[in-house]
């Protein structure tokens, strides 16, 4: 094919009718261990004394949403169990040997899926938030995989959550890069994040500082891969899981105080801000329709499509980004029921969750298009728009699967209730007025909390929570137990 046969990414601001780039294969490798909200007390229990920052973190951490998060370790893990947190060299060591091992599996996963030879693969992009050793992880990945060493790699950091879509965006302009060039690419890209083993200096900061940091209630260990043709040179293949009709990177303006992940002697802080809810959620409407506007052919019959025709493969960053993001785009809880589930699952795995997300998308039927998005620190927000490739997995359609395991039901009363192995999230028009840091705290039996698809009004030192509706059981009887005020990236 020659060069001049080969379309570009953009013409006059807007993308290419077949820009040929395909996801191919995808990978994930989530850690062997699931650590319910318990593990975080029992470890603060063990090593600090009681403080009023650390009941309200902890008070946090039994309603953010999440039922088990992924961790390369249960609560007894030898490195969060020293007399002191883990030092970033002890921390380094142990990425070294449990993220590369992940990240060796996830992408086996993606490379097998592809179906094609590692010596076909001409390019890797990386990308990790919770290691910066030199030289970076992927160098002992590709040394694993058996991957030519003049591979050409990239390895993306200071992108936290919206990584994985960084990712993603990356490796397309390289494709492209190399289709005018008439040559093949096949791009391995990769996220890896071990958050679990910071929980002790996070632990401490709460200690120290008297502060309520809510990330260590969210945060999870996770690899995922992904490879990426420009079709060029390629044979009969599978087929792709995703074709990539275009994207966009959009800074949201004054905003890097309010997310980001600082370097510390023991790792990495997380800053969070009450912000970031509202921010984010706000930003993803014209980021949408700069994105559909620049992609003709989504314009059917000179209409432009509504976020509701799409689905949604929205990073998990917690329960009041997904129902923010829900509400702005006049969405239900089933176009981002993808997100939900890893959300509750396995908690926010930062920038290797959205390819996850995407994983778990294709196990059902659903919407010929779809959106994919993800918020890093800047704050950055990542979207890319996909179009289904493959057959689903499953052979049951979506409204067969629905019934069949209880994931959507509505109660008839206006709330929408997501419903993932028996456990439900409802979703309730309820309103929050918060003028205290924690949630309101429960002495009910059974495991029982609620969510608001508000934001919170204020951080102040004195706030008061309230809400109705929107309760969250974990199977078990009791009255609702918690307003989850602070739930961020």
């Amino acid at each position: 094919m020659s060069p001049s046969a080969v379309p570009t990414s953009t013409t006059n601001g807007h993308f290419e009718s077949d820009l040929n780039l395909a996801l191919v294969g995808l990978g994930v490798e989530y850690p062997p261990f699931l650590v319910g909200p318990e593990a975080l007390e029992v470890l603060a229990n063990r090593y600090y004394p009681p403080s009023t920052a650390l009941k309200k973190v902890l008070s946090i951490n039994r309603f953010t949403g999440i039922e088990t998060r992924a961790a390369i370790g249960d609560v007894d893990h030898p490195l969060v169990n020293q007399p002191n947190a883990p030092s970033i060299k002890e921390l380094n060591t142990l990425f070294r040997e449990e993220g590369v091992r992940l990240s060796v599996n996830a992408c086996k996963k993606a490379i097998s899926e592809w179906g094609g030879s590692i010596d076909d693969i001409t390019h890797i992009v990386s990308t990790t938030c919770t290691n910066s050793a030199n030289p970076g992880f992927d160098h002992f990945v590709v040394k694993q995989l058996g991957i030519r060493t003049s591979v050409e790699k990239i390895l993306l950091h200071g992108i936290g959550c919206s990584g994985g879509m960084a990712a993603i965006r990356t490796a397309a302009h390289l494709a492209l890069g190399s289709s005018y060039r008439g040559k093949p690419a096949r791009i391995l890209i990769l996220a890896c994040e071990i958050s679990s083993l910071l929980v002790r200096s996070e632990l401490d900061s709460i200690h120290q500082d008297q502060q309520t940091r809510v990330g260590v209630c969210l945060f999870s260990d996770c690899a995922s891969a992904a490879i990426l043709s420009n079709g060029v040179g390629e044979g009969d293949g599978p087929g792709p899981v995703y074709e990539i009709l275009g994207w966009k990177h959009q800074i949201i303006d004054d905003s890097e105080e309010d997310l980001g992940f600082d370097v510390d002697p023991l790792g990495w802080k997380v800053v969070l801000t009450q912000r970031v809810p509202t921010l984010a959620s706000a930003a993803v409407s014209p980021c949408f329709e700069d994105l559909v506007n620049s992609i003709p052919e989504l314009h059917e019959a000179g209409q432009s499509p509504t976020a509701a025709s799409f689905d949604w493969a929205l990073h998990p960053g917690g329960s009041l980004i997904i129902t923010g993001v829900e509400q702005a785009m006049k969405l239900t809880p089933q176009h981002l029921q993808a997100s939900y589930e890893i959300y509750m699952k396995y908690g926010n795995s930062s920038s290797a969750t959205i390819l996850s997300v995407l994983n778990k998308l294709r196990e059902t039927e659903g919407k010929d298009r779809v959106v994919a998005c993800a918020f890093g620190p800047g704050i950055a927000l990542e979207m890319t728009i996909l179009r289904r490739g493959k057959e689903v997995a499953s052979s049951v359609n979506r409204s067969e699967h629905n019934a069949a395991s209880g994931i959507l039901s509505t109660d008839g009363a206006g709330s929408r209730n997501t419903a993932i192995n028996g456990n439900n999230l409802t979703h309730a028009n309820g309103t929050a007025k918060t003028m205290d840091d924690s949630p309101i705290e429960s002495e009910q039996p059974g495991n029982v909390g609620t969510t608001a698809d508000n934001a919170a009004s204020s951080w102040n030192d004195e706030r008061e929570a309230t809400a109705e509706g929107s309760t969250r059981a974990n199977g078990a009887n009791g009255s609702a137990g918690g307003l989850p005020v602070e739930d961020l990236d």
